[in-house]
């Protein structure tokens, strides 16, 4: 099994569960934002995605690939989509073409949300058109429909699993969230409670929601992981390609977010609320339905649980020495 972008956050607790599961893991990672320290244990090669020659001798030792190497910032994307289109679009093309060649049958991708856009029904299926907003959407619906045409042309059998809101960390403490710059809400209201980080920017206070801000439905990281696993176990059984959403099915605003953050760290997040970023929809909620359905799977942890495995992982992080290295 090549997981590839394995020593990244979601790839690292996937990686995990699948060895729980009695899969032989290689970790396929350039280290440009994932970390070796994550990965511990493992065996990692250590390689770009864009170099076919590397991964080529790699891939034909395998069976199956899951495919985080995917950058993954709105923000980012629609300030420099140039990096997203070559990473994602090209440098995935590359990564599709290297598990043809060598015979992979079964192909597992992160996939997102974005590839919705603004979507007329919330919560959201499966079969709500795909019109993202902002160039890492675009990016993913791109590869979404690579997929769809290796699929028919080649036989290739995969899942595109479109996620929701990533948030949390392993309960055992062994992987967590490490990024540089740090992007996401929950480590930076952590953050800014804890008295580590700046006061927390929150990007528009005048939506149409309950409390003028965006919401969101977020999952636990091993939820997403043990859906992976599932996923797996499906395509392995003879199942036909499939997207599916994985989410919890119920949305939370920032502030809703801002404030379990305060009851779990007990201390108040400063805050400010600035204008809106572009590319933000006002709400993204999963409808879940189909995934629990074909995989018997459920997101089971709630926010609480996530926001506290957050807060964990962050305090152990501190204790830690060299895990801000790549190596």
């Amino acid at each position: 099994m090549l997981v590839v972008g394995g020593a990244g956050y979601i790839g690292s607790h996937a990686a995990r569960l699948l060895r729980k599961e009695g899969f032989d893991v290689v970790i396929y990672d350039n280290l440009s934002t994932g970390y070796a320290s994550l990965v511990h244990g493992f065996e990692l090669v250590q390689g770009d995605i864009a170099d076919s020659e590397r991964l080529s001798g790699v891939m034909r030792r395998v069976t199956a690939v899951m495919h985080f190497a995917a950058h993954a910032y709105v923000g980012e994307s629609v300030e420099n989509p140039r990096k997203y289109f070559r990473n994602n679009v090209e440098c995935g093309l590359l990564l599709l073409n290297a598990a043809i060649d060598a015979g992979v049958g079964h192909f597992i991708s992160s996939s997102t949300c974005a590839v919705y856009g603004l979507p007329n029904t919330v919560p959201i299926p499966e079969n709500t058109t795909r019109q993202p907003v902002n160039p890492y959407g675009v990016s993913k619906l791109f590869f979404e429909q690579a997929l769809e045409s290796y699929g028919r042309a080649y036989g290739l059998r995969f899942a595109s699993l479109r996620y929701f809101n990533a948030a949390g960390a392993d309960e055992g403490g062994e992987t967590g969230e490490c990024h540089i710059p740090e992007t996401h809400l929950i480590p930076l209201a952590l953050q800014a409670a804890a008295g580590t980080g700046d006061k927390l920017q929150i990007f528009g206070g005048d939506y149409a929601t309950p409390d003028g801000t965006c919401i969101r439905d977020y999952i636990h990281v091993n939820d997403l992981a043990a859906a992976h696993v599932k996923a797996l176990h499906y395509l392995i059984a003879g199942g036909s390609s499939v997207a599916l959403n994985l989410g919890t099915g119920r949305g939370y605003s920032v502030l809703e977010v801002v404030r379990t953050v305060e009851e779990v760290v007990g201390k108040v997040v400063p805050k400010h609320v600035g204008p809106r970023r572009p590319g933000d929809p006002p709400a993204l909620v999963a409808d879940p339905s189909y995934a629990q359905k074909l995989f018997q799977w459920r997101a089971t942890r709630s926010l609480h649980e996530i926001v506290s495995t957050a807060w964990n992982w962050m305090r152990h992080r501190e204790t830690q020495v060299g895990l801000g290295s790549a190596s």
